[in-house]
């Protein structure tokens, strides 16, 4: 039998006299007891002949073939269908680094959001170790049985160097998304602000609160799209070139952003800039937000506090998003991986790259259309068209930059 899980503070008692299950009256809970996700055959065994197919001696004739010619695995397994969604619990959602099993509720949910959005079978895999050269040697053993591998919830900057190595020593997809996912949503929804205010992206300064995984992406792909400048600002003030306390990740960062050589404080970078775009937490006071350019765009995406509340944002802000799904405009990663990954696996790439990824935000804001508005600068995760678009425009990206298989 299940254990069952009580409220200590509970005041209510069952027929036995303990604590109420948490069940009873947390919804969150109900649905999570026996897990999000199960596996489901896709083949009927219903007698000796299905048995004797699915299983000995039929599957034999199959491995033999894969021995012979290893890339029939593709075609005769699950391999080219299937994502391996690895964390090590140590940076999970808002909760930071509460361990394999605490991790696991939410890599069942990023695996259902795959199959959900996207129709790409996932795996939670949540690994009991946080060294580097463990997580990379535990991947790469496990990578024979995926066809891609969606890193999730790994601390910076560790998980710049694990996504890098991985994507060295293997060749199918890997991909972190709270940085690459985070950045191509970041982008569709800035390209639509832009199209909105009758501007380019090379028109605007851009300001990130955030020097982590999230926010070195999104000022990667910023630069990539052409952004006019992009200033990144960590807990000590603006990332520069002239910082003598830089990690070799933000020494980079300091290579191919902050053009205009901004130093001092995130407000200081804020005057006058077009975008402000936060993957941080804390709080931008109301009088920076009010010393940026006239019709700015506010992305304030922290969890569940935005950096500056929607209301503040509005009275100087042409355009607000947030990470919330109760304001308009959110900035939701459903929007980005399920597509990604189904456009690499349908083509086999080997990788997934920068083009792709552009490629993938540019189709994203285009789904959103003639129906751009202010609080519609980025389509909800339930259009369906979202997902289609996304990959048939990663597929064709990666058929163009020769990384496709097929």
């Amino acid at each position: 039998m299940a254990a069952e899980i009580v409220n200590p503070r509970s005041d209510k008692t069952d027929q036995d006299g303990g604590a109420e299950p948490l069940d009873s009256f947390d919804p969150a809970f109900a649905l999570h007891r026996g897990g999000k996700m199960a596996v489901q055959a896709t083949v009927p065994v219903r007698d000796k002949d299905d048995l004797s197919l699915a299983y000995t001696p039929g599957v034999a004739r199959v491995c033999t073939a894969i021995a012979e010619q290893p890339e029939l695995v593709n075609d005769y397994t699950w391999k080219s269908s299937v994502v391996a969604v690895v964390t090590d619990g140590t940076a999970v959602l808002g909760l930071g680094d509460i361990g394999p099993e605490a991790s696991l509720p939410v890599m069942e949910g990023k695996a259902i959001l795959f199959k959900q959005f996207g129709g790409v079978d996932a795996v939670p895999i949540a690994l009991d170790c946080t060294d580097v050269d463990d997580i990379v040697e535990t991947v790469v053993r496990l990578a024979p049985s995926f066809g891609g591998v969606n890193l999730e919830d790994i601390s910076a900057p560790r998980c710049f160097e694990i996504e890098r190595r991985l994507q060295e020593r293997l060749d199918i997809p890997v991909f972190h998304d709270d940085q690459h996912g985070t950045a191509v949503v970041t982008l569709a929804a800035l390209r639509n602000a832009a199209r909105l205010s009758g501007r380019e992206i090379g028109q605007l300064r851009a300001v990130i609160s955030g020097a982590g995984a999230a926010g070195v992406a999104i000022a990667k792909m910023l630069v990539e799209a052409g952004i006019g400048d992009v200033a990144v600002a960590d807990r000590k003030g603006v990332v520069s070139a002239g910082r003598e306390d830089l990690t070799p990740v933000k020494r980079e960062l300091a290579g191919f952003t902050n053009k205009a050589g901004i130093t001092g404080s995130l407000e200081d970078a804020l005057a006058g800039a077009d975008v402000f775009i936060g993957v941080s937490g804390g709080t931008v006071p109301e009088e920076a937000v009010a010393s940026m350019a006239e019709g700015a765009f506010v992305f304030a995406m922290a969890n569940p506090n935005p950096e500056v509340h929607p209301e503040v944002a509005h009275k100087y802000a042409a355009v607000v998003a947030t990470g919330r799904s109760d304001f308009p405009n959110q900035i939701n990663n459903v929007l980005a991986f399920p597509g990604i990954f189904a456009g690499a696996l349908q083509v086999r790439a080997s990788r997934i790259t920068e083009g792709m990824k552009i490629a993938a935000a540019e189709a994203l804001a285009a789904v959103v259309g003639d129906d751009l508005a202010a609080d519609y600068v980025i389509p909800s995760p339930f259009d369906e068209r979202v997902a289609p678009a996304v990959t048939a425009a990663v597929a064709a990206a990666a058929r163009a930059e020769g990384v496709a298989r097929r």
